[in-house]
């Protein structure tokens, strides 16, 4: 494969922007579109299409900015020491996302390697499902609801203004299982929220706003990695104008989930996502017991 071709490219941004902040596992997704596609191929092609998997989240890091431009202005501001509130939740987020830095860049490699198989996949897939079936159960009995509980109280919903920096770690903790390939991190930040008390649309929202940080340094690593390698490069082998569709593809998708998931969160809970991921976890099976899809780090 010298290029990839404009509608491979439009294929593999829809299926990136869709999944990346639904809590449905992106990786399971591409793992289907690439093979039946026919682009699970050894070599470079191999290693430049990984590559360009991740990078094009940069499409979606630009939905989340536009879309939430101005909580994102809210934390320039508390930077620069002229808003209280943007000042907290710039630094929830920061604390949130150190976790899955340090450990990521220790263990990403090892995990993938040992990992990156087809039961772990699907057993992620499994795991994950179950847990976002009962996860609204279970906060509906043990938080209060109600408008007069106290914001920081262990036991009461919180908004995000009100989230403590020892709830933002243990979200960024859960956002580490998310290197286990198939957990999706958007369902184990998410899950990670409404554990601490978060409300699933907020939950969802801090989830959102933690992957840019995230994200971004995952595009800019894999992208200097990939450049600075021996060999051609992702450009030499895919193309530029397929890498430019594919991350405008993924922006404008993944504005479109995101507006529907917080949507859809403001009046359902996660249960649906979690019959979904059993699902998909089936369809997976199928294929690879079938042949059709190669689960494997190489």
């Amino acid at each position: 494969m010298t290029a990839l071709s404009p509608w491979h490219a439009v294929i593999l941004g829809l299926v990136e922007g869709i999944t990346e902040f639904l809590p449905v596992s992106s990786t399971g997704h591409l793992i289907i579109a690439s093979s039946l596609l026919g682009l699970d191929q050894a070599g470079d092609a191999k290693r430049n299409l990984d590559a360009f998997a991740i990078v094009i989240q940069g499409g979606a890091i630009l939905a989340v900015v536009g879309l939430y431009w101005s909580r994102v202005v809210e934390m320039v501001r508390g930077l620069c020491g002229r808003s209280r509130v943007g000042l907290r939740l710039a630094i929830n987020i920061g604390i949130a996302f150190m976790p899955a830095a340090v450990i990521g860049l220790m263990v990403k490699s090892w995990i993938e390697s040992l990992l990156f198989h087809p039961i772990p996949v699907m057993a992620a897939l499994v795991v994950g499902g179950i847990a976002m079936i009962f996860i609204d159960r279970w906060q509906r009995r043990y938080f209060r609801g109600d408008e007069h509980a106290d914001p920081v109280d262990r036991h009461s919903l919180v908004d995000i203004e009100h989230l403590t920096w020892r709830r933002a770690l243990l979200i960024g903790l859960f956002q580490c299982i998310a290197l286990w390939p198939g957990t999706s991190r958007s369902m184990t930040t998410i899950v990670g929220g409404m554990l601490t008390g978060l409300r699933p649309k907020q939950a969802a929202e801090f989830s959102f706003l933690l992957g840019v940080p995230t994200l971004g340094a995952a595009c800019l690593y894999s992208a200097a990695k990939n450049l600075a390698s021996d060999g051609p490069s992702m450009i030499d082998t895919l193309g530029l104008p397929a890498i430019a569709i594919g991350l405008s593809v993924a922006a404008v998708s993944a504005a479109l989930a995101v507006k529907w998931l917080v949507r859809f969160l403001s009046h359902h809970g996660l249960a649906l996502f979690g019959w979904y991921r059993l699902a998909l976890c089936a369809v997976l099976a199928l294929l690879w017991w079938r042949g059709v899809i190669f689960v494997s780090p190489g």
